[in-house]
């Protein structure tokens, strides 16, 4: 069967929407998702604001090279699969004691961000557990949302901001 449509179709809006996101694509549409963080009540840029992912990714890796150096050196003997698992382990704890206690990593504090409560303040130890949980899980932490907050940080009530 023939197709009734005999207009020229331009693939390039398309493509590009497809490729930029969703979001980019709904702005496109004329919606206004106002600036990452805004639904939460914090600031559009400066310290407050949403941590950027460049910077998130950052920590991490700093974290996880931390981590890797303690679990060779002390833990795993120097053989290359009791380093990784061993590096969770310590990634774990390193998360839950230092994020429920002042609120950041190692590589968080050297690149100035912290996990706050979706309502300021410091989170709960069961939420820093499901936090760190769920993180280790890998999967939630690169679903987001329009705020580019992690499942993990959506599931325990957190948001990384600038400090």
């Amino acid at each position: 069967m023939r197709s009734q449509y005999r207009g020229r179709v331009d693939n390039r809006q398309a493509i590009g929407s497809w490729l930029s996101g969703p979001r980019a694509a709904a702005e496109d549409m004329g919606v206004d998702l106002g600036y990452r963080g805004q639904g939460l009540g914090l600031p559009e840029s400066g310290p407050g604001s949403v941590a950027p992912i460049g910077r998130r990714v950052g920590a991490l890796l700093i974290d996880w090279g931390l981590c890797l150096l303690v679990s060779y050196a002390l833990l795993s003997g120097g053989t290359a699969q009791a380093t990784g698992n061993w590096a969770l382990v310590v990634f774990f704890a390193v998360s839950v004691v230092t994020v429920g206690t002042v609120g950041c990593t190692p590589g968080k504090l050297l690149l100035r961000l912290r996990v706050i409560s979706e309502r300021g303040g410091r989170l709960g130890l069961p939420r820093v557990v499901l936090r760190s949980v769920l993180l280790l899980i890998v999967i939630p932490a690169v679903v987001w949302d329009r705020d580019t907050r992690g499942l993990h940080d959506r599931l325990s009530g957190s948001v990384q901001i600038r400090i």
